[in-house]
């Protein structure tokens, strides 16, 4: 008899609404298209480049306060896609645990190591030349981080190790990230827990 041994669609869908923000998504870990739609066109592309890099699908749609600052939104996103992640986890089994990413673009040159271990922890580390992208506040890519750290209940250690371009910059860092997921969240082997307690 022949096993079937094809990972099924681990899809899930979020949606998350504050007195700031009203944010909805549907990730696809084994990929799809990517349609971001919030008021930030900067954070659209980093968030494309962060899912078709991570080979995931994601359609999401994110609207806020911008007006008074794009923190709210920028945190919050992190904050549902990071649940997203932890449903994915906790929906369809145990995953490989740990992924890892050195990325390129131009002149500028980033890492990300990730640990799915239940336990969030951020280290981030990016010194930028230039303060924003168009009118995106670069400060806000930890913010992002943070939440998404956070709520998926995950390590993530990222660091752009250097770069002239601030834009280059973030975006070698959310291709890493990216691909690091990708790598964190591939199904572990035989439906095993990759921990010598026996649980994460």
């Amino acid at each position: 008899m022949k096993i079937d041994q094809t990972i099924p669609d681990r899809s899930v869908e979020v949606k998350r609404t504050t007195k700031e923000t009203e944010i909805s998504l549907r990730l696809s870990v084994e990929g799809g298209e990517q349609i971001i739609d919030t008021p930030i066109p900067f954070f659209n592309h980093m968030l494309t480049s962060l899912a078709f890099h991570g080979g995931m699908g994601l359609r999401l749609k994110a609207r806020g306060d911008v007006d008074v600052d794009p923190h709210h939104l920028v945190e919050d996103t992190g904050i549902i896609l990071g649940d997203a992640i932890a449903r994915v986890i906790q929906e369809y089994g145990p995953v490989r645990r740990f992924g890892f990413s050195v990325i390129p673009m131009d002149d500028a040159l980033s890492e990300v190591a990730i640990d799915a271990c239940g336990r969030p922890y951020l280290v981030y580390t990016a010194d930028y030349p230039q303060g924003t992208c168009g009118e995106f506040d670069v400060s806000l890519v930890r913010e992002f981080l943070l939440g998404l750290a956070n709520t998926a209940r995950i390590n993530i250690h990222a660091s752009c190790r250097y770069g002239y371009n601030s834009h280059h910059m973030v975006e070698s860092l959310f291709k890493a990230t990216g691909r690091a997921l990708k790598e964190a969240l591939t199904p572990a082997e035989r439906g095993k827990t990759l921990s010598t307690k026996g649980s994460l």
